[in-house]
């Protein structure tokens, strides 16, 4: 039995997807006579390329084969050339979708052949073959992480790559030419802090019993190493595989490490989250089978009418404790099985368009939710989205230099449904005059290794121009789809810029192309810049260029070139060669006016400057428009390594960066920086999804962003918390309050709470009062208002006595009756009653409002007693305080 295993774990990389096989029909055919692989193969005069003291390219590329028979293995072999110790950091396919399947890249000690190349039925190594790369076409490529490598050489690295080529239909080789696809290997000397490794997982003793409708086929094992970091899986079986699921049990939980079909192409996906797996933890597999339409048993083995159950999964462990390449081929722990989540046991849908346009199976869910979100408001919702409308109006209205002292901050709109919106990869936004937001996507096409060659050639246009509107005009509200165009036009799109017409700036990466666009017409392109599918570095050919930037007030025109052209070039309004400055940087410190990508650009016309997101270099630099002087940089820590795009607003710059590099911290999210200083003032990240590469970013003056990504295909919009704060302003000669006032106003009413400017006019008063050193004593109040009443008590004993004296009996009624009244207007008795309030306050220094504190305003000079002057002057007094909340 052991040696039956052996047997069968060689068999795995042995015309693995004999199986598999997708009609060519499904893909788009490239017209022309002229191929990208015609009778010569590039690369294969020189396969080691230096690139430094410690780092160099391997070139493995198939020796120029034409093979003769559809779904054709071939196998050819490269020793590393050099003993020492190497990793393999980056790989590059070279390969076409017209011409190639899938390709596998293995490393071993001793190839099946020594040949130059040979059929890969004879097998690819004749020890341990470590599968290091796959790929298939319509699939993404294989990345490893930074700071992750294979290693190979040494005294227990592999010494031989064994390259497996896999041609399904050879109609593409009608004309005879020889075939050169291959991988290009990045390889360096120093060391890597983690070491990539394989896990296969694999089932060796599965039967599919004729016309059983479901067969599953478990694998586990208990891990027993030193933990492993999992970054990408692939699945492979053959014709009856419906769906392969991995998981990492821990403690009876479930963690998916990757779930997909079979029937897709065979390439490493990346996990969708990052799983760790440590000693103890269970590996568990399931592949589900289905045995109808066979009339036999069906078993494990290596032909197309046998059956595999395999999951690759791809990890990265701390050197000290790397293991390369490990195993699990048995069911140790099959009670486990009866927790796993079903998912695993429902098959995933293939049809042949979802080949070609992966991500699009969720359409319909997405529809759905766009529906939803669109569906009529009640009475009452309706009332307050349009005075939210219309506040928003209003202040839209208002063109405003943003104060970046302020506490400004931005959050994600969670009711914009713009993030359902899912079309391709999203590569360029921008704002147009009337403020709608503008798409720039790449429909069914992809950016990833297997587009260009070692000379920036695009690779794909046997696929054909995008046949879907790669420009979309979004409303800002509620994400309605407003216009769409740019149909059969496009490659890859890359850069989107509007300009104050309204024109739309684009570039194309594959066409290496700058385009003109006006949205209203229909005659093509109104100018053109570079060479169609020509990369260069002259006045009249781009590489791959990035962004374009138009001067509102000069029409002058700005590209950022590019990828491998370290350049800004400079055009005039009617697209004639100006001038060009920058240059390609080296080493960890550039210099000002060198780039490593050059990717976005953001004009400050009233400044005469022109920022240029440095991507690789992570910075921002800034240049004047006429001199193309270098003003300054800005660069921070939290950019970590890059800075993917920018955009600028009066007062205030925005930008992106990218995932951070393995061991760094900062984490991929947005900036707000104030323009004058360079400080940053904000961070903001999506509630809604994560940025995984935001590519893009647009602001409006009203501080609404927008943010792209390429790879989540979602578009988010960010709006900003201070327009509820800012302050007044006039607009058509009517003062309109700040919107937090209008919130205190409505609470007011509600809760009988003063609004903020009574607030404000309380605490002002308030501040009269309680000035420090101006408040008068207690002692003073008392005594100031004890004295007249001594004085009046003592006039009136007075009067009585010389009356009573001079009038005799008579007269002593009458003053009894006189005193009497002033006595009962003293103690406040009877009509004409003295109320001591009303007594001061007709005397100047008092308020009528009874005994209230004096102002410290007032003098405290003697009164006049026979002042009979009605004047009264106003003190601030504090008033009472307002009628607590009942909330």
């Amino acid at each position: 039995m052991a040696g039956v295993r052996s047997l069968l774990v060689l068999l795995v990389f042995q015309s693995s997807c004999l199986g598999f096989r997708s009609p060519l029909s499904v893909f788009k055919r490239f017209k022309e006579t002229t191929r990208s692989f015609s009778n010569e193969c590039l690369g294969t005069t020189r396969p080691v390329i230096p690139i430094d003291s410690s780092d160099f390219t391997l070139d493995i590329r198939m020796p120029g084969i034409t093979p003769k028979q559809s779904d054709t293995y071939f196998c050819m072999s490269m020793r590393l050339p050099t003993d020492e110790e190497a990793f393999v950091i980056d790989f590059k396919p070279r390969a076409s979708m017209d011409t190639v399947h899938h390709m596998l890249l293995f490393g071993c000690n001793m190839p099946s052949s020594t040949g130059s190349y040979w059929f890969c039925d004879e097998g690819t190594c004749t020890d341990k073959a470590n599968i290091l790369y796959a790929w298939a076409r319509n699939a993404p490529p294989t990345r490893l992480p930074k700071g992750v490598g294979f290693r190979v050489g040494g005294e227990t690295g592999s010494k031989y790559f064994v390259l497996q080529v896999h041609y399904g239909d050879i109609s593409a080789f009608r004309d005879n030419h020889k075939d050169c696809s291959g991988v290009s290997l990045h390889l360096t000397h120093l060391p890597q802090p983690l070491i990539a490794g394989m896990y296969l997982m694999m089932s060796v003793d599965t039967v599919i019993p004729a016309g059983e409708k479901v067969v599953n086929s478990d694998i586990s094992c208990h891990y027993k190493k030193y933990p492993m970091h999992v970054f990408a899986y692939r699945v492979h079986t053959h014709r009856l595989g419906k769906v392969v699921s991995g998981y990492r049990v821990r403690n009876g939980q479930w963690t998916l490490i990757g779930r997909q079909s079979p029937q897709l192409p065979q390439a490493f996906y990346p996990v969708e989250h990052p799983v760790d797996v440590s000693f103890g933890d269970i590996l568990a597999a399931r592949c589900v089978f289905t045995g109808e339409g066979r009339t036999e048993a069906t078993r494990i083995g290596g032909t197309s009418s046998d059956e595999m159950c395999n999951l690759y999964i791809m990890y990265y462990m701390e050197a000290k404790h790397a293991v390369s390449f490990m195993t699990c081929t048995q069911n140790v722990a099959p009670d486990v099985f009866r927790g796993i989540p079903p998912e695993a046991n429902i098959p995933i849908p293939v049809k042949s368009d979802m080949v070609m346009m992966h991500g699009h199976h969720k359409e319909t869910e997405n529809k759905d939710k766009m529906s939803l979100l669109q569906q009529p408001k009640r009475a009452e919702e309706e009332v307050l989205e349009q005075d939210k409308l219309v506040l928003q109006a209003s202040y839209q209205q208002e063109k405003r230099t943003w104060d970046s002292q302020t506490d400004f901050h931005v959050e994600e709109a969670l009711d914009w449904p713009g993030v359902y919106l899912l079309p391709g990869q999203v590569s360029g936004v921008a704002l147009d005059p009337k403020n709608n937001l503008v798409i720039f996507h790449r429909g069914d096409h992809v950016w990833d290794g297997n587009s260009f060659d070692s000379e920036f050639v695009y690779q794909q246009r046997g696929l054909g121009p995008i046949e879907e509107d790669t420009i979309l005009v979004i409303d800002p509200n509620n994400a309605a789809i407003l216009q769409s165009s740019g149909k059969n036009l496009f490659y890859l799109p890359h850069g989107l810029s509007v300009d104050k017409d309204g024109n739309y700036w684009v570039t194309d990466v594959a066409l290496h192309q700058v385009f003109k666009l006006d949205p209203n017409s229909k005659e093509g392109p109104l100018l053109i810049l570079g060479r169609s599918m020509q990369p260069g570095s002259d006045q009249n050919h781009f590489c791959q260029p990035t962004d374009v930037a138009v001067d509102p007030d000069t029409g002058t025109i700005f590209v950022s070139d590019g990828y491998c052209n370290s350049r800004i070039v400079q055009f005039s309004p009617n697209g004639n060669f100006i001038t060009q400055w920058g240059e390609v940087s080296s080493g960890s410190n550039p210099k000002p006016g060198q780039f490593r990508v050059p990717h976005s650009l953001a004009l400050v016309p009233h400044l005469g400057q022109l920022c240029v997101a440095d991507r690789e270099n992570g910075r921002i630099q800034c240049f004047k428009t006429d001199t193309k002087e270098f003003v300054r940089e800005i660069k921070h820590a939290s950019f970590g390594r890059n800075v993917f795009a920018i955009s600028y607003i009066p007062g205030l710059l925005f930008a992106v960066n990218g995932k951070p590099y393995f061991g760094d911290q900062e984490p991929v999210q947005g900036f707000v920086m104030n323009f004058s200083s360079g400080e940053i003032i904000d961070i903001f990240k999506p509630v809604r999804k994560q940025f995984d590469m935001p590519h893009d970013i647009a602001a409006s003056e009203d501080g609404t962003v927008y943010v792209g990504d390429a790879h989540t295909n979602t578009v988010w919009k960010f709006t900003s918390t201070e327009k509820m704060e800012h302050r007044s302003v006039k607009k058509a000669g009517i003062e309109v309050q700040e919107v937090k006032e209008s919130e205190a106003v409505v609470e007011s009413k509600m809760e009988n709470k003063p609004t903020s400017s009574e607030l404000q006019k309380i605490q002002e008063k308030q501040k009269l009062i309680k000035e420090p050193d101006s408040g008068v004593p207690v002692v003073l109040i008392t005594t100031l208002l004890v004295i007249p009443v001594v004085v009046l008590l003592a006039i009136a004993v007075f009067i009585r006595w010389k009356k009573s004296r001079a009038f005799g009996a008579d007269s002593e009624h009458k003053l009894e009756a006189s005193s009497g009244r002033v006595l009962g207007k003293l103690r406040g008795k009877g009509s004409g009653g003295l109320n001591l309030g009303n007594f001061f306050a007709s005397r100047k220094g008092y308020s009528r409002k009874g005994f209230d504190r004096l102002s410290t305003e007032g003098s405290d000079q003697e009164k006049d007693e026979d002042d009979g002057s009605e004047s009264e002057e106003e003190y601030s007094a504090p008033l009472p305080a307002p009628t607590p909340s009942s909330s």
